[in-house]
């Protein structure tokens, strides 16, 4: 229990550093115009393949990952 709560925040840290690169090297479709409410895309959909794929799927990874470690602090 004593090696759990020592190296916890270790993994709370390097998580969330990857979750942080990881939602960066996502491209957008739209760019920063879609901030400010022009959509450029015309109703022409995108589907991920390759490694945009797997980035993406490894960003939500990365997240629920998160989540139970900041749920296991809560209780330990």
């Amino acid at each position: 229990m004593e090696l759990l709560r020592l190296l916890l925040p270790w993994a709370q840290v390097t998580v969330s550093v990857l979750l942080v690169a990881a939602i960066l090297f996502q491209q957008s479709e739209a760019g920063l115009g879609s901030a400010f409410g022009s959509s450029q895309g015309g109703g022409i959909t995108h589907t991920k393949r390759g490694s945009e794929k797997i980035l993406f799927y490894s960003t939500i990874s990365l997240a629920i990952i998160f989540v139970v470690l900041a749920l296991i602090s809560l209780f330990i």
